[in-house]
């Protein structure tokens, strides 16, 4: 949100910190921050002033509009604190702009993991047409499928299964038009399918040097319309080398970005699989609300860290 300069970023002391979000998370790190004697400051709509969050803080700054948009519009959030920032500039307390717009991008974070030797699931090269959704699913002969994503997407948002040509076309537009309302970007890709999957993630964290560890891994295969709604850490019964091939894939791409802050890479395991069968599909640049699984399971506050 401010001037990205790392290094003198890193010599100043951080005293107060703006969270800007809201809700769970926003009250999570607010706890951290009080805990290392900081203060903290939270912002929030005009039909979010009862909130939690906002009373969980030190300071509240009003934001004009309502719902997810006040909180989106960061040039209103920036401005909030000008005169501060005019003297010495806005410390970021996460990813580095490049990580975010490289693993923002689910084209971009395919390549990374191309480049890596990471698998990743048969796809459209680049931004789909609808066209090339339909020659990749016709390319999976019978039986195949297809999903349709959003390239800027997350959160289950712009993304729809599609099994048979003749779907394909209303499938594409509903994915083009909840993505252009979600994120701002209605760019589209398909990948296969892959049926009877699970869903693995590891939580990995970076100084921005390239030295990069993992902090284990967590399953969130139970979800709905495409929406995790439980998380486990570590994975039940996941085979111990598929487990050290996935910590190795997460942390070869970190690694490779030179990742910064906590990040998320995401894979599918196939529930009948080889020792080496497992597949990228993203990555999340920032601190997810699930992080506190993985704090349950190591004792590390990864706020704070």
């Amino acid at each position: 949100m401010a001037r990205h300069r790392p290094d003198a970023a890193s010599k100043r002391p951080v005293r107060k910190l703006l969270i800007a979000n809201r809700g769970e998370i926003a009250i999570r790190i607010a706890r951290t921050v009080s805990d290392l004697g900081l203060a903290s400051v939270a912002v929030f709509s005009e039909d979010d002033e009862a909130c939690l969050h906002a009373r969980r803080a030190n300071e509240t700054v009003r934001l004009s509009g309502w719902g997810p948009a006040a909180y989106l519009d960061i040039g209103q959030i920036v401005e909030a604190f000008a005169s501060a920032c005019a003297k010495a500039g806005l410390v970021f307390v996460g990813p580095d702009p490049d990580h975010l717009r490289l693993f923002g991008d689910k084209l971009r974070a395919r390549r990374l993991a191309l480049r890596c030797g990471v698998p990743v699931l048969p796809g459209t090269d680049g931004a789909a047409s609808l066209e090339a959704a339909q020659r990749l699913l016709e390319s999976l002969g019978p039986g195949g499928a297809v999903m349709i994503k959003a390239v800027a997407g997350g959160g289950g948002r712009g993304m729809r299964p599609v099994r048979t040509v003749e779907d394909l076309p209303a499938a594409f537009e509903r994915c083009r038009s909840e993505a252009e309302r979600s994120f701002g970007s209605g760019s589209l890709y398909a990948e296969a399918l892959l049926p009877a999957a699970r869903h693995i993630e590891v939580q990995v964290i970076g100084d921005g040097s390239g030295a990069v560890s993992h902090i284990w891994d967590r399953e969130c295969s139970l979800q709905r319309r495409c929406q995790k709604l439980v998380e486990v850490a570590p994975a039940i019964g996941l085979d111990e080398e598929v487990r050290q091939n996935l910590l190795a894939a997460a942390t070869a791409m970190a690694r490779a970005a030179s990742y910064r802050n906590l990040g998320t890479f995401e894979f599918l395991v196939p529930m009948e699989l080889s020792k080496e069968g497992f597949y990228f599909i993203e990555a999340n640049p920032r601190l997810q609300v699930e992080h506190t699984v993985t704090e349950e399971i190591t004792g590390l506050d990864l706020v704070a860290l």
